[in-house]
């Protein structure tokens, strides 16, 4: 998920009740929530870089205690102080726990994923459930925020002396996380069902995903694959799934050109991400001769030359790779004209 999302959850459990269990409780929780995303200190060094550090060991259930532990250290250091004892860092560090804890759940409910068991297994869980940047999710917390000052204001118009801290609505938003959540999972899985059960092109689906919209519950992008093409369907939960509306991608049989790339670091990565894999292949001419421009990404996140999280590769007639970049663009305008 965003981070404004993860920010205003950390804030939505401070306010829940969590900040009566230690001092500096919503900073602590606050930055516990983010924490995770420290994986961002890679950036400098590439895009491939921080793509392979990224929802990485700093995401996994080993390294949650450690991240936790950063997360108090850090508040201590900005408010200059120390724990009172022992009793009072082990409280804080559990409650940074819960902060890491709400980071990991929210990344697993959306089609990125998160690998939960590095170092012992690279494995990426991911359910689907939830868009990158959820609509619904963010407005629910923005107004959950914003619902002490709104009630303070009111109290002050009116004479009220109670004014609400926000606690309430915490609660509220949290609770509807989980009902909306609830209710996206037995959704998504009658749309898995229904895709699950057609033929495509008369050939029986091998594998099959359905990806949240940021905005609509009811709304999903349906992604099968058979042995021989991607068909990307959108669907709608009130009604059956059309197989034969969806746009269908052919695959791309392998080559010594696609064979060159595929194993240099860019591609060989994005492979391992990858769910649904689509290569392209097209000739382009360069200053130094013909060569073949090929691309690699995945359906999740878009289309040959669209979307986003793309491999280029540029192969020449001898079979020599001259390019290999991983970008989290398009990529529609690289290795074009070098």
């Amino acid at each position: 998920m965003d981070n404004v999302t993860h920010s205003l959850t950390g804030l939505a459990l401070a306010r829940a009740g969590f900040n009566r269990l230690s001092p500096r409780a919503t900073l602590l929780l606050l930055l516990a929530a983010n924490a995770p995303d420290i994986d961002i200190l890679a950036a400098p060094f590439g895009a491939l870089r921080y793509f392979e550090a990224h929802r990485g060991y700093t995401h996994s259930l080993l390294f949650l205690p450690i991240m936790a532990a950063i997360s108090v250290l850090v508040t201590y250091l900005i408010y200059r102080e120390k724990p009172a004892g022992r009793r009072d860092a082990f409280r804080a560090w559990l409650l940074a726990c819960a902060g890491v804890a709400s980071h990991l759940l929210l990344d697993w409910t959306n089609p990125y994923g998160v690998r939960l068991l590095l170092p012992f297994s690279s494995r990426w869980f991911a359910l689907d459930l939830n868009n990158l940047t959820d609509g619904i999710f963010l407005t629910a917390l923005v107004l959950a925020a914003i619902w002490p000052l709104f009630s303070r204001l009111v109290g002050g118009e009116i004479g009220e002396q109670r004014v609400s801290k926000g606690q309430g609505s915490a609660i509220a938003v949290l609770v509807f996380f989980l009902v909306l959540d609830f209710g996206r999972f037995l959704m998504h899985a009658r749309v898995v069902a229904q895709l699950s059960s057609r033929l495509y092109d008369g050939a029986i689906p091998t594998t099959v995903a359905a990806l949240p919209y940021a905005i609509n519950p009811l709304h999903w992008t349906g992604i099968v694959e058979t042995p021989d093409s991607f068909h990307s369907i959108d669907v709608d939960h009130l009604h059956n799934a059309e197989p034969q509306a969806g746009a269908v991608l052919y695959k791309r049989p392998f080559d010594p050109v696609s064979d060159a790339v595929r194993n240099t670091p860019p591609f060989h990565y994005l492979q391992y991400f990858s769910r649904f894999p689509i290569w392209s292949a097209e000739p382009v001419t360069l200053p130094s001769g013909s060569a073949t421009r090929i691309d690699l990404t995945d359906l999740r996140f878009g289309a040959p030359g669209v979307g986003s999280f793309h491999c280029v590769g540029l192969v020449n007639t001898e079979g020599r790779v001259l390019l290999s970049v991983f970008t989290f663009g398009s990529g529609a305008n690289v290795g074009r004209g070098r």
